[in-house]
């Protein structure tokens, strides 16, 4: 019987994802068809979902197997109560490349100086600005998942003295790892540049509040790629006001695209950067949809499965 996976992501996607994913099926000899329109719900077994699709009511697909994520966040799936079936978030190479390339590029930039650089052109010689070797430089990583852990990894091998922290306690080869509340506020303390790549859960809500900032090791740098909801806006800008946090690099935000009025824009001390840090590439990314296809059909475990109660 042919498997039938729907495409609940922006239809301009559908053509390359229907391609490559046919691709990657037919590899795997799984008989499956992908389709965008949910037209026949009682037919399909497979959503490959993502937030900017038409897709809210999932209850009208009595047999589906399983949610595919085709991104990394998977916070609106697991809010969702029509959601019943399992949900499997979204995990592949070109992502985490992606992400480890603009993470490390934003931590250099910042430890090198590059912005006094750019911006001072002004004819004077400031050659007492040498930046430190980065063995001189503390950076924290908060949020050791895959991405977390890349990112990490990618830091240490230039010579940072990296700290990672994350809620439950992991382990990284060559790499402190810390967990638990006290961790996060010693880790924030320390590190000069503090890189965030938390899910989005109820408990890393607001996070990094006005009572954490206090907490930042002074005229810290923020990065954060992980997700908007982490960062308290207004404790942001008031702590960047009060010569708390020096610079914050953010990719994600709360609303999205960022509104034309937000006072983000007009700081500063904050780089606006376009959620560009990672994105799904249907070349990298659809053998993992095709993969957990296919164990739906042989009745595997799938990958990266995502625990409901843990929000990720």
């Amino acid at each position: 019987m042919v498997a039938k996976i729907l495409f609940a992501a922006h239809e301009k996607h559908y053509d390359e994802w229907r391609t490559v994913l046919a691709s990657e099926l037919a590899e795997r000899r799984v008989d499956a068809e992908v389709v965008y329109g949910a037209d026949g719900a009682n037919d399909f077994s497979y959503i490959a979902y993502a937030p900017d699709g038409p897709l809210n009511d999932f209850s009208v697909f009595p047999r589906l197997k399983a949610v595919l994520s085709l991104w990394a966040g998977i916070e609106d799936l697991v809010a969702n109560p029509t959601v019943t079936c399992p949900v499997t978030r979204m995990v592949e190479t070109g992502m985490i490349q992606g992400m480890t390339e603009w993470v490390t590029a934003q931590t250099l930039r910042h430890h090198l100086g590059f912005d006094r650089i750019v911006n001072g052109q002004d004819g004077k010689w400031r050659h007492h600005l040498m930046p430190p070797l980065a063995s001189g430089r503390t950076v924290a990583v908060l949020g050791l998942g895959e991405l977390g852990r890349a990112c990490a990894n990618s830091l240490k091998a230039l010579n940072f003295k990296v700290i990672g922290w994350s809620r439950t306690a992991k382990s990284i080869p060559g790499i402190e790892c810390r967990d638990g509340p006290e961790g996060l506020i010693a880790t924030v303390a320390e590190a000069e540049i503090t890189i965030l790549l938390l899910p989005h859960t109820p408990q890393t809500r607001n996070l990094v509040n006005a009572e954490l900032l206090a907490k930042f090791r002074n005229c810290a740098i923020i990065i954060n790629s992980g997700r908007g909801a982490l960062i308290d806006d207004d404790a942001l800008l008031d702590a960047i006001a009060k010569g708390r946090i020096a610079h914050a690099t953010l990719d994600v935000f709360r609303e999205e695209p960022l509104p034309a009025t937000h006072r983000f824009w007009n700081c500063p001390q904050i780089t606006v950067s376009p959620h560009i840090a990672a994105d799904t590439r249907a070349e990298t990314a659809a053998p993992v949809i095709a993969e957990n296809v296919r164990r739906g059909e042989c009745g595997e475990a799938f990958l990266y499965l995502v625990d409901k109660s843990r929000g990720y």
